[in-house]
């Protein structure tokens, strides 16, 4: 299985692929590590925003999309622009997507018997919050295994 874990911060939706194969796991590189929307308040800007990350997931033949999930109020809330890709990333004709909470991330990197240390990764240092939302995604499927489907 295939999935992209997505991290959402200002007007940019970082991306990170990753599949798990007999307990091995695989990070192939990318043509694009992030895609951002010049103005959310242009629909024909949003349209192509979705057109472009839909088209990404369908080259790289991805079967889930998890994101990690911002609060909706307070000091840490996420911004109007950043919800505006979530709504176009789900409403993605067949694609699976899933919200995976900041909390429920750490949760399961913490209990993970598998340690990854991210600079062996090959990835950017703006893609560790992506990186994680997906390795914490397999990793609470390794506890409890009817998770992914």
């Amino acid at each position: 299985m295939r999935i992209c874990g997505v991290e959402l911060k200002g007007n940019d939706a970082i991306v990170c692929i990753m599949s798990r194969e007999n307990g091995l796991y695989d990070i192939p590189h990318l043509r694009v590590q992030k895609l951002s929307i010049g103005d959310a308040g242009d629909a024909e800007q949003v349209r192509t925003f979705q057109f472009t990350f839909a088209k990404l997931m369908e080259d790289y033949k991805v079967d889930k999309v998890v994101i990690r999930g911002r609060a909706l109020k307070g000091k840490f809330s996420g911004g109007p622009v950043g919800f505006k890709l979530e709504a176009a990333i789900q409403l993605i004709q067949d694609l699976s997507v899933e919200i995976i909470s900041g909390t429920d991330v750490k949760k399961s990197l913490a209990k993970s018997q598998v340690d990854i240390d991210f600079r062996d990764t090959g990835l950017k240092q703006y893609q560790e919050g992506a990186f994680e939302s997906v390795f914490s995604y397999f990793e609470q499927s390794a506890f409890n295994p009817n998770s992914i489907q």
